[in-house]
């Protein structure tokens, strides 16, 4: 095959490529790894920070836990402090085996690390969705990435004036999927 005929074949391929690693858009913000999860159940939330601000190492997470996710336990982070704040939820949800919970982790705050901005990691919650929680409905993970230098604020939700493929800054979204079969009460 010739040279310009294998630049003719790729070239699109490989400027959608060069564009999406050096554009702003959808994958520099903090995301969850898995993105869609069944309620009434389990749900590791991943959140993945590829980046720092404005070129400096990010120092302090902030993520607020959305209404319904309950039973939240963070990872711990060599290296990091962890700070849990609690608080009332809006409503009690019923956890395993009929247990209520009516408050808990509202915000988990992870600082004092220090990921270079060249740099990816993860950060952790194990949790469990409430049953109450309706199936197709998206959950908005807002996140606040303190560095040296700036911030990131990851909270936009979608609006009736601006939907989700406007956002500039968007929130962590979890999809919400029916209920699993043969889920022992």
């Amino acid at each position: 095959m010739q040279y310009k005929t294998i630049l003719r074949l790729f070239a699109p391929s490989i400027v959608a490529l060069t564009l999406s690693i050096l554009s702003p858009g959808a994958s520099a913000h903090v995301t969850l790894e898995q993105r869609e999860a069944a309620v009434d159940s389990f749900y590791k939330a991943v959140l993945r920070v590829p980046h720092g601000c404005e070129g400096t190492a990010t120092t302090r997470l902030r993520v607020q836990i959305p209404e319904g996710i309950i039973s939240v336990k963070p990872m711990v982070k060599p290296g990091w402090t962890l700070e849990v704040k609690r608080g009332p939820y809006a409503k009690a949800y019923s956890f395993l085996h009929g247990a209520k919970f009516s408050e808990g982790p509202k915000e988990v705050i992870w600082s004092g690390g220090n990921l270079p901005d060249a740099y990816y990691d993860e950060f952790v919650l194990t949790t469990f969705i409430a049953g109450e929680l309706t199936a197709g409905n998206i959950l908005y993970f807002p996140v606040i990435q303190e560095c040296e230098k700036g911030v990131n604020n990851w909270v936009e939700v979608p609006s009736a004036d601006k939907p989700a493929d406007k956002l500039g800054s968007p929130a962590a979204t979890l999809k919400l999927l029916p209920k699993a079969k043969g889920h022992a009460e």
